[in-house]
C-alpha cells in the first residue's frame, strides 16, 4: 500500500510540474528605440546602444537581464516576442538635423511586432531630442508630409497599431526629463485613441540612458501599471 501511495504521489507531482511548465504566459512585443536594445535580441542590421561588452562611460549595463523588458517578463511572468527595437529612431519620419528618418520610424515599423498580446511602445525620446517639427494634432486624412511632424506620426502609428491588433493591449510609455510638447502631444492622443500610458517617473540615467537601477525602475512602474 505504501508503494502504491507513493506512486501516486510522484505522478501527481509530475502532472503538477507538467502543468506548471505549460502555463500559458501572455506575450510581449516591444516597439523601441535604444532604451529597448540589446546586441542579439533585435532584428540584424538595426542600431544598438546596449552591448555585452559596453563602455562604462556611458553605462554600466552590460547583460541582457538588466534590461527592463527582461525584467518585465521574468519578474512579469510574461514571455518575449518581437523585440523590434532601432537605436537612434524617432516616432516620426523626422529624425536628428531634419534627416529623412521614414526607414527607421516607429510609424515603418508597427507591421513586424508578430501576434503578441500587451504591446509596449517605447519612444519619443529622439523625436524630443531631436527637435522634431511637432505638428498639428491630426487623427485622419494623413498626407505624407504629415508623417514628417510628430503628432500626426504618432497618431498614425497608434492608429496602425489598432487596426493591426484588434483587442490587444497597447501601452505607450512615457519618458523622463524629454521636456514637455513630447511627453503632452503623447497624453493627448493616447486619450483619443483609449490607449493607456505608463507615465515613468524617477529613471537612472548615465548618457542619457537607463543605467542597471533605471532599468529596475523601468521594470517595477511597467509590472505595476499591466498588473492593475
Amino acid at each position: 500500500m505504501k508503494k502504491i501511495l507513493a506512486i501516486a504521489v510522484m505522478l501527481l507531482s509530475i502532472a503538477a510540474s507538467a502543468q506548471h511548465k505549460n502555463a500559458y504566459r501572455p506575450e510581449i512585443a516591444v516597439l523601441g528605440d535604444s532604451y529597448s536594445t540589446f546586441e542579439g535580441y533585435i532584428p540584424d542590421g538595426y542600431a544598438c546602444w546596449y552591448f555585452n561588452a559596453n563602455d562604462p562611460k556611458l553605462t554600466d549595463v552590460n547583460n541582457v537581464k538588466q534590461t527592463w523588458w527582461w525584467q518585465v517578463c521574468s519578474k512579469g511572468g510574461y514571455k518575449l516576442g518581437v523585440n523590434d527595437s532601432w537605436s537612434g529612431s524617432t516616432i516620426c519620419n523626422t529624425g536628428y538635423d531634419d534627416a529623412d528618418y521614414s526607414e527607421r520610424s516607429f510609424i515603418s515599423r508597427v507591421a513586424k511586432l508578430g501576434n503578441p498580446d500587451i504591446i509596449l511602445v517605447f519612444g519619443g525620446t529622439n523625436d524630443a531630442w531631436g527637435a522634431v517639427p511637432v505638428g498639428e494634432y491630426k487623427y485622419d486624412d494623413f498626407k505624407r508630409a504629415d508623417l514628417y511632424t510628430f503628432r500626426p506620426g504618432f497618431a498614425r502609428m497608434l492608429e496602425q497599431l489598432i487596426e493591426r491588433h484588434p483587442g490587444t493591449d497597447i501601452r505607450v510609455l512615457i519618458n523622463t526629463q524629454i521636456g514637455d510638447d513630447v511627453p503632452e502631444s503623447m497624453r493627448t492622443i493616447c486619450k483619443h485613441y483609449g490607449v493607456k500610458t505608463i507615465e515613468l517617473h524617477d529613471i537612472s540615467k548615465k548618457a542619457g540612458h537607463p543605467d542597471i537601477e533605471g532599468m529596475k525602475a523601468i521594470a517595477d512602474q511597467v509590472i505595476e501599471a499591466l498588473k492593475k
